[in-house]
């Protein structure tokens, strides 16, 4: 613990590459980071796309649990519908959470686990693309943390809410996954390049490219304001 570094946890790869006793438990941090990004307010903080394109690029590490499985395609499946899974039940969290107790969040003080502005960008989000902003949200960080509460909210019907969110889930995951998975391949087979050397810059990529929506939003908002 004394070679611990805190900037490790802003790291994808440190989750995914865990162990304890020498035991590997990425998969389960994974899953549980997932869960907790889609089903908790708290999660807004926690690796998302980078996270699942990591998954991608470690399949073999973190599936080996399942090595009688002999097929690449059918453990890269198999990690992805477990991801998804996990990214389904935190929705389902977040729904109930949001029609239980969603009204009270309007009311809380700000604090490092919670921001009341996420939850309005949120709400204005839904608003703007209903029942499609569940798929949206997904490829959006902080938004899709607090999208199934803005649902559970506005008491969206739950079997519209259950197909938006199975459908989202499994896009997610499977296309995120599936391409980590298959371009480090490509790059390793075709031109040599290794992407776990590269993992940085991956996150660095995917984080610009993931948060590019809201920035490019928020910069279209900016010219109104300085009209006013």
């Amino acid at each position: 613990m004394n070679n611990f570094d805190w900037m490790q946890l802003l790291n994808p790869e440190f989750y995914i590459t865990m162990s304890v006793g020498g035991v590997k438990i990425g998969l389960w941090i994974v899953l549980f980071i997932v869960f907790a990004e889609t089903g908790l307010f708290a999660g807004f903080f926690l690796p998302g796309d980078s996270l699942l394109f990591l998954s991608g690029i470690y399949s073999r590490d973190l599936i080996e649990s399942f090595s009688f499985i002999k097929s690449d395609l059918v453990n890269v499946t198999l990690l992805s519908t477990l991801i998804a899974t996990a990214g389904i039940l935190g929705n389902m969290l977040g729904y109930w959470f949001g029609s239980k107790s969603g009204y009270y969040l309007y009311k809380k003080q700000d604090s490092f686990w919670f921001k009341k502005k996420y939850l309005i960008q949120s709400k204005d989000f839904f608003e703007r693309f209903g029942g499609k902003a569940i798929i949206f949200a997904r490829f959006l960080p902080i938004v899709r943390t607090f999208a199934p509460i803005v649902a559970g909210i506005v008491t969206m019907d739950k079997k519209k809410f259950m197909f938006y969110n199975i459908v989202s889930s499994f896009l997610w995951s499977f296309a995120l996954i599936f391409s980590g998975h298959y371009l480090y391949g490509m790059f390793l087979d075709k031109f040599q390049i290794d992407l776990k050397h590269h993992i940085e810059k991956i996150v660095i990529g995917i984080i610009l490219i993931s948060t590019l929506p809201v920035l490019l939003k928020m910069i279209k908002k900016s010219p109104s304001k300085n009209q006013e």
